[in-house]
């Protein structure tokens, strides 16, 4: 019986991929239609699936997410301070993963891109164009693309950077007018982000088949040399995600919060198998609560209003997630990116992380708007569905931790004195 679970479709799908992609090549096909025509066409039907909700989608999540916050009457001290909390470590993560992508350079085999090994069919040469007409030669230009001449005109040509900065401003200040007209704001957007969802979950219904026509794909054009670089960004992933885990958060508790990690990790065990399992920071939200509260010894007030937001807004290891996969398809097709891009993608990933963080498969649209963004082609998206699963389930366990860890150093800096004692750990 097919399974009901999306990750044993994908997988079966994969298997069925691997085997047809390698038995059937590019030239074997039926009525004048080979095969790999086939698998191009479910690939690329996906694909415009994908682009097709990023608008919407982004724009949508982001109001709503931003007049969540602000609705709570929190934006004092406490919401300050969450909102540090949250830049900051997601922004460690994103740098965590770019010096590990320079550093293990997982689109370059034998010292040559990969582009041809992993199937990429986009010429390199016009990618090249593209990605250096997104350059703006130094940092100040970002700046001034992040805020649009054109809000219609800029969705229309895939610049994001101020889409996003438009639906932050938008976000903040709908609720800052008349319930009489804010309301009906909040109810619109709250509605269109309900329909984007429900067209999300439909889009990624079929994203086995969209994986099976994309990895088939490759299978048939390069055989099985694709998956050595996809092996080596799937460790960079997971090792950008350690360090960021076992690492990055113990020196923040231990010196900002002046708390013992070990007992930390203790308190949040139940919390980070939900996550590992659901793959869902939403889904994890009463678990962590109740470790929080019960297990760390955090007030109601800090959690209550700490987690949830974190839940929205706070994804540490899914922008780690995009800043690689960017990295990594710019590299398989051999463009040395200046600091300008690389800031552009570490910009991105932080706003994006925000943005779609809730939803279904939300690193999927969010490296979408990456690579639209500076210029490179989306087919690179199908073979990093192929170890999404895994690495999914791996960086929700660092997001939920990641929401935890700013409960309890909030917590602490609000004054609370039993947080995480002898008496709460035990």
């Amino acid at each position: 019986m097919w399974p009901r679970k999306l990750h044993w479709q994908i997988l079966i799908a994969l298997l069925l991929a691997l085997a047809a992609g390698s038995l059937s090549g590019t030239t074997a096909g039926m009525f004048g239609v080979t095969c790999f025509e086939v698998y191009d066409f479910i690939g690329t039907l996906f694909l415009n699936a994908l682009k097709m909700i990023i608008v919407p989608l982004i724009v949508s999540s982001i109001i709503v997410g931003i007049a969540g916050a602000g609705n709570s009457g929190a934006f004092g001290r406490l919401g300050g301070r969450t909102v540090l909390y949250y830049l900051s470590t997601t922004l460690f993560a994103i740098l965590t993963g770019l010096f590990l992508v320079n550093l293990t350079q997982p689109g370059i085999v034998d010292g040559a891109p990969a582009r041809e090994i992993i199937g990429l069919s986009e010429d390199a040469a016009a990618v090249t164009e593209k990605v250096a007409g997104k350059d703006a030669g130094d940092v100040v230009d970002i700046f001034l693309r992040m805020i649009p001449t054109n809000v219609v005109q800029a969705a229309a040509d895939g610049e994001m950077l101020g889409l996003i900065f438009f639906s932050l401003l938008f976000g903040y200040f709908m609720t800052r007018i008349p319930e009489s007209s804010g309301g009906a704001l909040q109810r619109f957007w709250q509605g269109v982000y309900d329909v984007m969802m429900l067209i999300t979950e439909l889009v990624m219904k079929f994203a086995p088949l969209g994986v099976f026509g994309l990895v088939a794909k490759v299978v048939a054009s390069t055989g099985f040399a694709a998956f050595k670089p996809l092996a080596v960004f799937f460790f960079t992933v997971l090792g950008g995600l350690l360090i960021h885990m076992l690492v990055t958060f113990p020196l923040l508790l231990r010196f900002i919060g002046s708390v013992s990690p070990l007992r930390q990790y203790r308190a949040m065990a139940p919390a980070l198998l939900t996550a590992f399992s659901t793959a869902s920071s939403s889904a994890t939200v009463p678990v962590t609560m109740e470790c929080v509260e019960r297990n760390a010894g955090v007030s109601n007030r800090t959690a209550s209003f700490v987690i949830p937001l974190g839940a929205t807004v706070n994804m540490d290891g899914t922008a780690l997630y995009e800043c690689v996969a960017a990295m990594f398809i710019a590299q398989a097709y051999g463009l040395e990116l200046t600091v300008a891009q690389q800031f552009v993608i570490v910009l991105l990933a932080l706003l994006t992380s925000i943005g779609v963080a809730g939803i279904p498969a939300a690193s999927l649209v969010a490296i979408a708007i990456i690579l639209t963004a500076i210029g490179l082609p989306a087919e690179g998206i199908g073979l990093i569905l192929a170890v999404d699963r895994v690495l999914d389930m791996c960086r929700t366990a660092v997001n939920v931790f990641s929401d935890a860890c700013g409960a309890v150093i909030i917590a602490r800096l609000e004054g609370e004195k039993d947080v995480l004692t002898d008496r709460q750990s035990a």
